[in-house]
């Protein structure tokens, strides 16, 4: 007689019948005091307070023409156009995102492999690491869609299985910041609380909220209530520019309605400790070319 494999603890319900607030249960830097990266102790900090830091050029001006010129290339790629990995603008019927571009482009696996990049992913973590997502995202103007407000752990743990908090991303400008174009809009503090979302997650979810999210969305009442107590941070910058934040980090972006487009690679670390397992709040696994299967560390 076999017996079933035993089940993760799932530390942070969601996806039920009522909405459920858990304190974190997981370090946010994970991290001993004194390890060698390129983050500062201070900074390091900031990061574990916040749950975020900016950096104001993490990238030169000639590499950003270097990484503008294969985000075009992938984005007007008639092949690109058709695959599975890219996501196209509901009005515009433009691609505005497309995944997995550290295995498409040897242009921006060598970015994943930076040791500014990565060495900042290893030293938040405190392992190795893997990509559990990367991509590249176009919000032109004129009228490109934001995104609503979400803690993208809530989606990663219901969906792809990851069991703790143990994930960062980094977000880098391809094109300027400003405050009217849609920016990146974080929470400071709220990764402290992982907001468990109320009502189940529907069949082939993915599809329809990479382009409008429904499921994993908190309450209005809870939303007020964070941005009353942690207050709401935009971040403007020029090209160039990155923003690390905590996989917990409650944050989301406004339509861009202006003439000037966002464009940025968005990359997202998760620890070889950290393997995701079966789902905790859905039926089936999303793509792997949206929550990686392949735990190989970053080199």
């Amino acid at each position: 007689m076999t017996t079933a494999p035993e089940r993760t603890t799932d530390l942070y319900p969601t996806r039920g019948t009522s909405e459920v607030i858990t304190p974190r249960k997981d370090p946010v830097v994970w991290s001993q005091p004194g390890t060698a990266g390129p983050f500062r102790s201070s900074e390091l900090s900031d990061f574990e307070r916040d749950g975020f830091f900016a950096i104001g050029e993490l990238l030169t001006a000639e590499e950003v023409a270097v990484y503008r010129a294969e985000l075009d290339r992938l984005v007007l790629d008639p092949t690109m156009r058709a695959d599975p990995r890219s996501i196209v603008e509901p009005k515009s019927q433009d691609v505005r995102t497309v995944f997995e571009v550290h295995k498409i482009s040897e242009v921006f696996a060598k970015l994943v492999s930076d040791p500014r990049v990565v060495g900042r992913a290893r030293q938040i973590l405190g392992s190795d690491v893997y990509v559990h997502q990367s991509r590249i995202n176009v919000k032109p103007g004129f009228g490109a869609s934001g995104f609503y407000w979400h803690s993208d752990f809530e989606t990663w743990h219901a969906e792809d299985g990851l069991p703790n908090m143990r994930t960062v991303s980094v977000s880098i400008a391809l094109t300027e910041n400003y405050d009217t174009n849609g920016g990146l809009m974080i929470m400071p503090g709220s990764h402290q609380h992982f907001v468990g979302c109320e009502g189940a997650t529907p069949k082939d979810n993915y599809k329809r909220s990479l382009q409008m999210q429904d499921a994993g969305i908190p309450s209005d009442e809870v939303l007020t209530k964070m941005a009353d107590k942690h207050s709401i941070r935009l971040f403007t910058g020029k090209a160039g520019s990155a923003t690390w934040f905590d996989c917990n980090a409650m944050h989301g972006s406004g339509d861009n309605i202006t003439p000037y487009p966002r464009s940025n690679v968005f990359i997202v670390f998760n620890s070889v400790d950290n393997e995701a397992v079966e789902p905790f709040g859905a039926p089936v696994r999303r793509p792997e070319y949206i929550g990686a299967r392949d735990f190989t560390p970053v080199k």
